[in-house]
């Protein structure tokens, strides 16, 4: 074979592999692309301790409403705020008991100790 029909060969196959990674793939929801991160932070994370600072229900914009969980805790002398979104975890917390002041573990990042949470399917920070 003429090495010009190779050429045209390999074009195609990076053309139908271009294709398939911009089409092909499913896009992830929000709530598979939160699940992942909690999974992978229950795997890398390390504990610190924390302090729940309030339940908020939101609902932005005419979507359904989500529950957020507020929380501070600080990491290397740096003190972080930050909030979790539990709607979908609530058969694993009771929301009632999560209080202004209660203590907490938080799991965290190293790399980026702003990425954090309080509470997954397979770890509980909540001190009840």
């Amino acid at each position: 074979m003429p090495l010009h029909l190779y050429t045209l060969l390999l074009a195609g196959l990076a053309a139908v592999l271009a294709a398939y990674l911009l089409f092909g793939r499913k896009k992830k929801t929000p709530a598979e692309i939160e699940r992942e991160r909690r999974e992978w932070l229950n795997q890398i994370g390390r504990i610190t301790d924390g302090t729940v600072i309030d339940v908020q229900e939101i609902s932005p914009n005419g979507h359904p409403a989500a529950t957020m969980l507020i929380f501070q805790y600080d990491v290397g002398g740096v003190s972080y705020e930050a909030s979790q979104d539990v709607t979908h975890l609530r058969q694993w917390i009771n929301l009632h008991s999560c209080r202004l002041g209660l203590p907490t573990s938080v799991r965290y990042d190293p790399q980026n100790p702003g990425n954090s949470i309080v509470v997954s399917e397979k770890w509980m920070g909540l001190r009840q």
